[in-house]
């Protein structure tokens, strides 16, 4: 019978493979101090905007920081993001109002905190803004990170 640290740990990990977003790659892995906490760098591609790519990078505690803070299912919500153009860009069918669409999202806790990147199409000044922001279930977060692609001699699919 699994022990209540053998559950822990599981639990442990499966909410740090549930925290990787969807379609990203790991470009990079800075170490920052010699308890295992990690920068991470990951590049994302747009989903709906062919050429564009976004870097982020994020904090990820370790084991031991873990262990001694006693908080094992939660990481900061701390990111950076800078996106580029990679390619020709194409725009697919994009949301266009102010709100903008998320382009992804990675769990930060195990329930209620995710890091988010979302899309705004700035029409008149023909640029995608992309933000990342910190959403948490009870409190908003002023943690922000924003990016910005001009789209010269873009494509629009239909």
């Amino acid at each position: 019978m699994p022990t209540a640290l053998a559950r822990l740990c599981s639990a442990a990990a499966l909410g740090l493979v549930l925290a990787a977003p969807l379609g990203a790659e790991q470009v990079g892995e800075i170490d920052v101090d010699w308890v295992g906490n990690d920068i991470i760098v990951e590049a994302v591609a747009d989903p709906k905007v062919k050429g564009v790519t976004c870097h982020i990078a994020y904090f990820e505690r370790g084991l031991f920081d873990r262990l001694s803070k006693g908080n094992w299912f939660e990481d900061p919500s701390n990111a950076s993001i800078a996106c580029r153009q990679t390619g020709p860009i194409s725009l697919g069918n994009i949301e266009t109002d102010e709100e903008g669409e998320d382009v992804f999202r990675t769990s930060r806790s195990i329930i209620l905190k995710s890091l988010r990147v979302k899309r705004i199409f700035d029409e008149d000044n023909q640029t995608l803004i992309y933000v990342a922001h910190a959403a948490e279930l009870t409190d908003g977060s002023a943690k922000v990170s924003m990016s910005t692609v001009p789209l010269y001699n873009a494509v629009l699919q239909d």
